[in-house]
């Protein structure tokens, strides 16, 4: 699962990760996004480096894998897109899609991964809600459904006409949720849900048809409308999301055949490697998505591309920053391997007489270059040594 920062937050307060949630940009209230741990991203309010986590949630484990957004740090969001099953997309719903949004999804539509669309924001003025799933079709060329609808917006936002749940979900007052029947008379005389009753009735019957294979397929996103901010449609997203996303897939090699996730024998690949993850130690820690198998403690890998063998012992796994050994883990999770130069991105890790690679990540030529040279007088005389 690949997210973005603010519903990533509370998706572990929904989990019982974290107590609260707050803006990404809490610099100073020192509440900053919990896949944020480098100081440039706390101190910019950006990612710029991809975190994984995990938590468990309604019986499941879910593995999110946190991305840079910012153009300048998008090569390591292409290669972590090799190791998801599913993807969310969250859309400002007053910026609508974005440049960089859409030279990622270009890597998603080619691996024909499932896309989950969230608009965020819906507490502050934006774009009109048929106009940003016009820009999904147009601008990204995928067909949209929307779960949900939203009753006004900003200062007047009401909530969300809930069409897969057969529901309304307040956003004021104590009680959450209430029956559709009911709407007439708790927004009686509301423009807004009027407005919200008319858009649905249109898009009833002109949108598009709701598929299940054509989610799984990648053809046909769902689109959910909330806050994450005040942690408003991100509970119902959670959980919508955990019904229809799919299992871990398979991975081919490069010969073509497809390795099952329910293969016996274990396999994974490295899609990341990240340097000083601990300001206390120099460290090195190479991500790795488990293919197929189960991974345990001490056991002894083949790597592929050197032919020779590695022990993996000293192996953890994440909430940001934080880290604690792993005993065991199964296809569909992510490991960090202590590193000591051994590994790079995109090796391939077996195990017995295994000895397939996966296919190659994604690699990109260079789009900007330039020359640096030292600023120094031409005059300055340079010190010289013993």
């Amino acid at each position: 699962m690949l997210v973005k920062q603010q519903s990533l937050n509370n998706c572990f307060t929904l989990g019982g990760e974290i107590r609260e949630a707050g803006t990404v940009k809490g610099k100073k209230t020192g509440n900053f996004a919990k896949s944020d741990w480098m100081d440039i991203e706390k101190q910019r309010g950006i990612s710029v480096t991809s975190s994984v986590m995990q938590f468990d949630y309604a019986g499941k484990r879910v593995n999110i894998l946190d991305t840079p957004g910012h153009e300048d740090f998008s090569e390591d969001t292409y290669r972590t897109l090799m190791a998801v099953d599913a993807a969310v997309m969250v859309v400002d719903s007053a910026k609508g899609i974005e440049a960089q949004t859409k030279k990622l999804f270009e890597v998603v539509k080619h691996r024909g991964i499932p896309v989950f669309t969230f608009m965020n924001k819906l507490d502050r003025d934006g774009r009109e809600p048929l106009d940003l799933l016009e820009e999904l079709e147009e601008v990204l060329g995928i067909a949209s459904y929307p779960m949900n609808w939203p009753i006004g917006m900003g200062k007047a936002f009401e909530g969300l006409y809930d069409l897969y749940n057969e529901r309304l979900e307040l956003y004021k007052g104590d009680e959450r949720f209430a029956k559709i029947e009911d709407g007439d008379t708790l927004f009686a005389n509301n423009p807004f849900y009027e407005q919200a009753k008319e858009d649905i009735e249109l898009l009833t019957e002109a949108g598009n048809e709701f598929s299940e294979e054509a989610i799984l397929a990648g053809e046909l996103t769902p689109v959910f409308f909330g806050s994450a901010l005040t942690n408003f449609g991100v509970q119902t997203f959670l959980d919508t999301f955990l019904k229809f996303a799919p299992e871990p897939h398979g991975h081919k090699t490069v010969d073509g055949d497809e390795i099952d996730p329910l293969n016996k024998d274990f396999s994974g690949f490295v899609f990341k490697i990240q340097a000083n993850m601990d300001p206390r130690h120099r460290d090195r820690i190479a991500f790795v998505r488990i293919v197929s198998g189960e991974f345990e403690r001490g056991m002894s890998v083949n790597l592929t591309r050197t032919g020779k063998g590695a022990k993996l012992s000293n192996v953890t796994q994440f909430m940001a920053e934080s880290r604690e050994n792993v005993e065991n883990a199964v296809a569909g999770d992510i490991i960090g391997v202590y590193d000591t130069g051994t590994y790079q991105v995109g090796d391939t890790l077996t195990v017995g007489k295994n000895k397939f690679e996966f296919e190659p990540l994604p690699t990109f030529t260079p789009e900007l270059f330039m020359k640096v040279s030292a600023k120094r007088h031409e005059t300055e005389v340079l010190p010289q040594g013993n």
